[in-house]
């Protein structure tokens, strides 16, 4: 097997110094899922990596990056020694761009870029090596880890770049040196690191600055900051594509939900294009279009791009619908829509639509929605504001995490309102009262509130009903 990383090339990338001949088949920073041949990468987090560099060799690791020589190896000849970790890992990082002729498309935007980076891979994985992070590895020591575990003979790359706080996206695009750059949309997240939606469109722009030359910006037409994506996209002499409703490039003509798919139909410079999406709503479809717009890019055809889109399905926590049995005799199901993972206004509003959408012949719409955070000033607005849209009046029930829906359950009328609670856990050990044969549920909300835990307890709960072969009644 070909080595990512030998030695000689780990040390001259790094500036480092090794004791030893050897060479890593993989990179690593958690000794959790080091797999034996891995460097592994002793970063400073929530704790030292040093401290787990002894357990890191124990387990088969190649070497070991690290600023000092940890206690009790002081001896061994499986350490590159450098001066600081994480500028190393950057080094490494930009080493492995640079050794490689692979097409990169780099992914940014409030929503939807992780979904949108792994649309792209299922795509490009049918046309050649593709190379992509296996989870949301869009930040400062993530995005170098991907580049540095690119392998040389990749034939194209998918780069997630995300941000928490301005001046955050140019450094690592410009790490990454995309040939296209996909910006799926600017929302009110992490408003609270930024004056203005305007602020986070332009630190989103930043993308472009690591543009190739001769690079392609692609950009959704149909949010209000468009204009800024498209400034900064002649600001840098990108070829500019735009997407959306309101297009003038990949313009999606109608979208129409078949149960857990979605069909879309969208004008590509003039001819017309049908496609789906293996997940139900608008957004999704949106998503695929930009996917395809950026495949197109670097020289996909466009009618293979959208055909090989629809073996892409949607994750867990990320909008994947589940069907739970109740009953096997009596087929009474419950459906599942977890999208616990993350939440903004706009992915909110977005997974509230999908949920009116649905049809339905019998049971109720129900919501589960948890605290949206990182908004700033405005975050108290932003929550009673989602009791206000339009997608609200087609759910039956709406039950509220955290203390900042509570200003969500206080906004919507009486005959909505379900339950609040001030944490997932206290709503995960209510949630088996809330189910009826025919419900159909939505779970949503930022990470940090942890709705996860009410999907793991409708799970539970469903589980313990079939078990019993009883099929759920109001009367328990």
């Amino acid at each position: 097997m070909t080595p990512l990383w030998t030695s000689a090339e780990a040390a001259a990338a790094t500036g480092g110094v090794v004791r030893s001949d050897w060479a890593a088949l993989g990179v690593s920073i958690d000794t959790r899922t080091l797999v034996a041949g891995d460097l592994f990468v002793a970063l400073r987090a929530a704790r030292d990596g040093h401290e787990f560099v002894a357990s890191a060799l124990e387990k088969g690791a190649a070497a070991a990056l690290v600023s000092h020589v940890p206690q009790g190896l002081e001896g061994s000849d499986k350490l590159l020694l450098v001066d600081d970790v994480q500028a190393a890992l950057e080094a490494l990082g930009k080493a492995g761009r640079a050794r490689t002729t692979a097409k990169i498309i780099g992914v940014t935007g409030s929503a939807g870029k992780t979904s949108t980076k792994e649309m792209l891979r299922e795509i490009l994985v049918r046309q050649g090596f593709c190379h992509a992070a296996e989870a949301s590895y869009n930040n400062h020591w993530g995005v170098p880890l991907t580049l540095a575990r690119m392998p040389r003979e990749t034939d194209f790359a998918v780069i997630e770049i995300g941000m928490s706080n301005p001046g955050e996206i140019g450094p690592l695009a410009q790490m990454a040196r995309p040939h296209v750059a996909l910006i799926t949309t600017v929302a009110a997240a992490h408003m609270a690191a930024f004056e203005s939606l305007d602020g986070i469109a332009r630190e989103k722009a930043a993308i472009l600055e690591g543009l190739e030359a001769g690079g392609v910006a692609v950009w959704n037409a149909d949010i209000s900051t468009a204009h800024v994506l498209a400034e900064a996209a002649a600001d840098c002499g990108a070829k500019s594509v735009d997407y959306g409703v309101k297009a003038s490039n990949y313009r999606l003509l109608s979208t129409k939900l078949h149960g857990d798919i979605t069909v879309a139909e969208a004008e590509v410079n003039g001819a017309h294009l049908v496609f789906k999406v293996g997940a139900a709503g608008q957004h999704f479809a949106m998503n695929g279009l930009g996917a395809i717009a950026a495949c197109e890019a670097i020289g996909i055809d466009c009618a293979i791009a959208a055909a090989d889109l629809a073996y892409w399905q949607p994750p867990a926590g990320r909008g994947k619908r589940e069907i739970l049995r109740l009953d096997e005799v009596e087929d009474d199901v419950i459906e599942l829509i977890d999208d616990a993972f993350n939440a903004n206004p706009a992915s909110m509003a977005a997974s509230l639509q999908v949920l009116a959408d649905i049809p339905q012949e019998k049971g109720r719409k129900l919501a589960v929605l948890g605290d949206m955070l990182e908004l700033g000033q405005d975050a108290v607005k932003l929550h009673a504001e989602v009791a206000e849209l339009p997608s609200i009046e087609a759910i039956d029930q709406v039950h509220c995490v955290g203390p900042l829906m509570k200003n969500t359950w206080d906004a919507l009328p009486a005959d909505k309102q379900g339950e609040w609670f001030e944490t997932a856990d206290d709503l995960a050990h209510n949630v088996r009262h809330y189910l009826f044969a025919g419900d159909i549920i939505l779970v949503k909300g930022s990470k940090g509130i942890a709705v996860s835990k009410v999907v793991t307890a409708i799970r539970d709960a469903v589980r313990s009903k079939a078990r019993r072969n009883g099929q759920i009644t109001r009367d328990e």
